[in-house]
């Protein structure tokens, strides 16, 4: 999907501060290293870390590469039988919440949690906003981790990896 034109109205001012341009695998890397994050460029290239034990993917898509999403999986998964714990819990969080989206996934015989905070950045994005997306999005996500850890029983086997 094409962005749409922006257009001032009549005699507004030139914008003035920093242009937004766009969004890049390089300006979000870059900004990663300025924070001094540890990350890698994965198989899809998608910038992998990891937050608080958490693995996370900072991914641009869209058909221009425009859209900016963080995604982070929970580090420990839940036993199969928990389903109806989990799915109300995040069906609560995605009631109460505009953000992440939260999903469970059944993976390796275990329920994985997901949260899930995206942009749409056609129009491009300045330094200082891209900065506080992805922050937006890892605090966000993290806060969806805890969440749930405070409110499900403990797991009956951590996570190995």
């Amino acid at each position: 999907m094409k962005g749409l034109p922006l257009r001032r109205r009549a005699g507004e001012p030139e914008p003035s501060g920093p242009v937004p341009i766009p969004l890049t695998r390089a300006r979000i890397a870059a900004f990663l290293d300025g924070e001094g994050y540890k990350h890698v460029m994965d198989d899809d290239g998608d910038l992998a870390a990891s937050w608080n034990g958490n693995p996370f993917w900072i991914i641009v898509s869209g058909e221009l590469e425009e859209v900016l999403q963080v995604r982070g999986r929970w580090a420990t998964t839940a036993p199969v039988d928990a389903r109806t714990s989990l799915l109300h819990v995040v069906n609560g969080w995605n009631r109460d919440r505009f953000w992440p989206k939260a999903y469970v996934r059944e993976e390796g015989g275990r329920l994985a949690l997901y949260g899930e905070w995206s942009t749409d950045l056609a129009h491009g994005v300045t330094d200082d906003q891209l900065a506080r997306f992805v922050l937006t999005g890892l605090a966000t996500t993290l806060q969806l981790f805890d969440h749930v850890a405070a409110t499900l029983p403990p797991p009956d086997v951590p996570d190995a990896g």
